[in-house]
């Protein structure tokens, strides 16, 4: 017996009903995904393709699982659920690997134009090769694991997020950081003879940046290997520092920019790794918050972000 779903769209008060809704869909039985519910929706409207729907019932809970089955996730025959339009989409790595490209090219940009920009002459200080070398190669990696180490749950987000996210990497990481660090104020005579020329300084700063940066790594390989590709399976994360937090790539991400602060001594550095530790910390506990909701019991007491704290 045919399984039949009426869609209606969902559209702000007082606003006319969407040209084609509602719109009633048959399917071969309750068996169907709501991912077959999406794709029928999207043969019936050019505009709203599979990626662009949010489907919820009357009471607006999503529905977000395409692979399950409608039954599964409480939808009866004859019953009515609501589509929104999420408009227009973009694929996770493509958002990410353009936030990522912004300081890739904006620091070489202003240390070998630095003169140019400044319009003053001067030579680039051990501190500054080496913030550059460790920011663009922050980046590079970046970009890296985007491509091979990443498995995105969803395909797709909002194309408003690639503006809102290039921001905080363009503008934040980019055009804030490089031309003060790669400034004439700290130039190889501008720092000569203080903290910032001595190699011990430097190349310990650095030190703690890359070991950092790889610890960062090493936590997304260990989240990598938990989803099969093809698959959204979720495991309990485990070994190395998720023994201490839930989050440690956001918690080796901070001390890596905090390092960076230290090698620099520079405000906008600081600002840089205030704003993304914050934004981190945020993402941790909501992060934390899930992973006990959804394992209970079975998930092990430790912190959000930072080890001991919170």
């Amino acid at each position: 017996m045919a399984f039949t779903v009426t869609v209606e769209k969902r559209t702000a008060p007082g606003k006319p009903a969407s040209k084609g809704f509602p719109l009633t869909v048959s399917l071969s039985s309750s068996k169907s995904t709501l991912g077959e519910l999406k794709t029928k929706v999207a043969a019936a409207s050019r505009k709203l393709t599979v990626e662009r729907q949010r489907i919820t019932t009357e009471d607006k809970k999503p529905l977000l699982d395409d692979d399950k089955s409608l039954a599964d996730l409480g939808v009866t025959s004859g019953q009515t659920v609501y589509v929104k339009d999420l408009g227009p989409q973009i694929g996770w790595k493509t958002v990410f690997l353009t936030e990522y490209a912004g300081p890739i090219f904006i620091h070489p940009l202003f240390y070998y134009f630095g003169p140019q920009i400044w319009r003053r002459e001067f030579a680039p200080s051990k501190m500054q090769t080496v913030a550059l070398s460790l920011a663009v190669a922050h980046y590079v990696k970046r970009e890296l694991e985007t491509l091979f180490v990443h498995r995105f749950s969803n395909g797709t987000m909002p194309l408003f997020n690639i503006f809102k996210n290039s921001t905080h990497y363009w503008f934040l990481s980019g055009f804030l950081l490089a031309p003060f660090i790669h400034s004439p104020w700290f130039s190889a005579s501008s720092v000569a003879g203080t903290i910032q020329d001595n190699p011990k300084f430097i190349f310990g700063a650095a030190a703690v940046m890359v070991l950092a940066e790889l610890s960062n790594a090493y936590t997304h390989i260990i989240l990598k290997n938990l989803r099969p590709a093809g698959t959204k399976v979720r495991k309990i994360p485990r070994g190395f520092a998720f023994e201490l937090v839930s989050c440690p790539n956001y918690f080796f991400e901070f001390v890596a920019w905090a390092a960076f602060t230290v090698l620099t001594l520079n405000p906008a550095s600081a600002l840089f790794a205030a704003v993304s530790t914050a934004q981190m910390y945020v993402w941790a506990i909501k992060k934390h918050r899930n992973y006990k909701k959804e394992f209970g019991k079975e998930y092990p007491k430790r912190k959000a972000m930072f080890p001991f704290i919170a």
